[in-house]
């Protein structure tokens, strides 16, 4: 079989049988980029035959709540604003169901306070594609610079800030990280939102005063002020919701997924069709993938609903075609989509859709781009490209000026720029400086939480701050 399926599933034991302990929280890890998760073999055992007991999730959370509440007038202001709005709190919880089972098995392996599984409830109202202004992304809302720091690829194919996974896992790594070197988790989380170095700057001003560095004592921006208070609302959802006219939504304590190692190219869509679910609810579990193909090479994992990694597994086996349609080759100089294309006998405007490259670019060498599979190039994406593959572009460098030939003996005339060159270097340099701008806003835990509520919930009650997660 062209696809080799090793199903995660998660906490279960090898046994696959009706004793599996799905509340078990012994780690594995196969390699360094592997979920801390036991394997099992699809094509030796059937998901079928693993149960698991429908307790509810929700008590399992409450029983792992170690965090003391803060009985602040800040934490009573969030509980109410949440009380006030059930609809949304009931979409973001229903969002949850997807995810909670997995990170909750994670922080239990962990021996952290289970209140950091609803982290995401604050950081992006469990929205996997909500992506903050300062292009902060993903559940955790993780900066391009700190999901580098955490090994976490954003290259061409994907984006791991996204990836359910290996984000929960660098959170994990990044919040105990904090919790040592702060030495408490309100300190930590406070740290997560405004940054370590913040936090730090913070605790010496404090002691030059002669005052306590703990986190009640520090003075911090209003955002990240507000940012405990807004999860240990939740908390307090959580353990009592039928005090704030909440319902929660039913969850069994048993994995909503199955993750399946890919073992050659497998088109997007094909897996989609075998695995017989809505396109919707495939990146919802998969919103990493930044192409129609995910790649072999690349140590990737598909996700699939619990109930539908069996389906997948039987219509693959007789799945007769080939598996994937698409190839990625480097371009080897600098030049324009359309002299790109014929180089490589593909069609321009694919190439443009595919790759998402604007009008008017040219692809820069180095560069690489995803094209159809052909005969003379017939074979998976490479390793080494399925890692480092990036895409950059430029725009066409403007026209001379037109400037006439000075006549001997006279003044040399004035060039004269053409007026789209004009308009183009005006458009240039307008883009440029918004770009500056945006790269210079700081992270908002509450523009991931107001962007995810973007079906005409009310925006939070605490003012945005400067946010600095490094």
């Amino acid at each position: 079989m062209r696809l080799y399926c090793a199903a995660v599933l998660f906490a279960a034991l090898l046994s696959g049988c009706a004793s599996t302990d799905w509340s078990s929280d012994t780690p594995t890890k196969a390699n360094a980029r592997s979920s801390k998760v036991t394997r099992v073999n699809l094509q030796s055992q059937s998901v079928s035959k693993v149960y698991a007991p429908s307790d509810n999730l929700w008590i399992r959370i409450r029983d792992g709540f170690q965090m003391e509440p803060l009985d602040s007038p800040l934490e009573i202001e969030q509980v109410r604003w949440l009380s006030a709005r059930p609809d949304y709190v009931n979409r973001s919880m229903t969002r949850s169901s997807r995810y909670l089972f997995y990170i909750v098995q994670e922080v239990n392996a962990r021996n952290m306070p289970t209140e950091i599984a609803l982290l995401p409830f604050v950081e992006s109202a469990f929205v996997t594609n909500a992506k903050s202004s300062a292009k902060a992304v993903g559940l955790w809302q993780f900066m391009p610079a700190t999901g580098k720091d955490f090994r976490l690829t954003q290259n061409v194919f994907r984006d791991e800030r996204r990836d359910v996974l290996q984000s929960t896992d660098a959170a994990l790594d990044y919040l105990q990280r904090l919790n040592k070197q702060f030495g408490s988790w309100e300190l930590a989380l406070a740290a997560y939102n405004w940054g370590a170095g913040n936090i730090l700057k913070a605790q010496k001003r404090n002691l030059a005063a002669g005052l306590p560095t703990d986190y009640e004592s520090l003075t911090m921006p209003r955002e990240t002020r507000n940012y405990v208070p807004k999860l240990m609302a939740y908390r307090q959802i959580v353990l009592d919701p039928k005090a704030y006219g909440i319902v929660l939504p039913d969850l069994e304590n048993h994995p909503y997924f199955v993750a399946v190692d890919v073992g050659s190219d497998i088109d997007v869509d094909l897996v989609i069709q075998l695995a017989e679910i809505p396109t919707e609810e495939f990146h919802s579990l998969n919103p990493s993938f930044n192409k129609p193909v995910i790649l072999s090479n690349a140590n990737q994992q598909i996700l699939l609903p619990f109930a539908h990694a069996e389906i997948f597994q039987t219509n693959l086996k007789n799945y007769s075609k080939p598996l994937s349609s698409w190839t990625a080759v480097q371009v080897s100089k600098t030049e324009s989509v359309d002299q790109v294309s014929k180089t490589l006998g593909v069609d321009a405007d694919m190439l443009r859709t595919i790759n998402g490259i604007p009008k008017g670019m040219r692809i820069k060498a180095g560069s690489t781009v995803l094209i159809p599979k052909t005969s003379r190039r017939p074979g998976d994406v490479s390793t080494a490209m399925a890692e480092n593959a990036s895409l950059s572009l430029e725009k066409p460098a403007p026209p001379a000026p037109n400037c006439a030939k000075p006549v001997k003996g006279q003044k040399a005339a004035k060039c004269v720029v053409p007026k789209s060159t004009k308009s183009a270097e005006k458009g240039t340099s307008k883009g440029n400086s918004s770009s500056k701008n945006a790269a210079s806003q700081h992270k908002s835990a509450s523009t991931g939480l107001a962007k995810s509520a973007k079906n005409g919930n009310s925006a939070s009650p605490s003012v945005k701050g400067s946010s600095n997660k490094q």
